[in-house]
């Protein structure tokens, strides 16, 4: 059966439109630093990067020698943790932020794979930043999130209805890093109905 992260895994990728408290397991993704303006031409090339060596993976079931315990699964979302280079700034100024992109990894994929399909996906694409990606894990554990509909510029708003929501619930965000998770793509969304998963670690107070 198809692993479809739509359909199987709702609580990590599809919350509601108001705030929640979840558990988010630890995971492993390709991952891709940098900074700058996102509006700037070259956060096209991170994007790009990433999603070259993801479906390198999606597709290796049609090689030679595919990964043991392979399972067709749906390619996960794009998802970015942001903060600022100079905090005294803020986030106004879009050159002042800098990020992590990361593309989640399916289960059967190991680190002794990785570097293959990095080696084998940067030959055949003319793109610098393939070899900048590492294979890491993360673990977020304890966060609260909603899903965002509309603008990114908008952000805020939600996200002081999610500083709102912890206070009222006796949790406290741990720092002002967060993750965003595109469920929308935003070549071919209206700025008005784009979903974005927003998240940040909180503790009990």
């Amino acid at each position: 059966m198809k692993h479809e992260w739509k359909k199987h895994e709702k609580a990590l990728y599809l919350p509601k439109t108001v705030p929640e408290i979840i558990l988010v397991p630890e995971l492993t993704y390709f991952a891709l630093k940098g900074e700058g303006n996102p509006n700037d031409a070259f956060f096209s090339e991170y994007i790009e990067a990433l999603y070259s060596v993801s479906y390198a993976v999606k597709m290796s079931y049609k090689s030679s020698e595919p990964p043991k315990d392979y399972y067709e699964y749906t390619v996960y979302p794009l998802e970015g943790i942001w903060d600022l280079i100079d905090p005294t700034l803020g986030p106004k100024d879009k050159s002042n932020l800098k990020f992590e992109l990361m593309i989640r990894q399916p289960s059967f994929l190991n680190e002794s794979q990785v570097l293959d399909f990095l080696r084998s996906t940067g030959q055949k694409k003319n793109n610098p930043l393939i070899g900048q990606i590492e294979y890491k894990t993360f673990k977020e554990s304890l966060c609260a999130q909603m899903m965002h509909e509309g603008p990114y510029d908008d952000e805020p708003a939600s996200f002081e209805i999610m500083e709102q929501f912890c206070h009222d619930q006796g949790y406290e965000r741990i720092s002002k890093i967060h993750k965003e998770i595109y469920i929308s793509d935003a070549r071919k969304t209206a700025p008005e109905k784009l979903k974005t998963v927003l998240r940040f670690e909180v503790q009990k107070r």
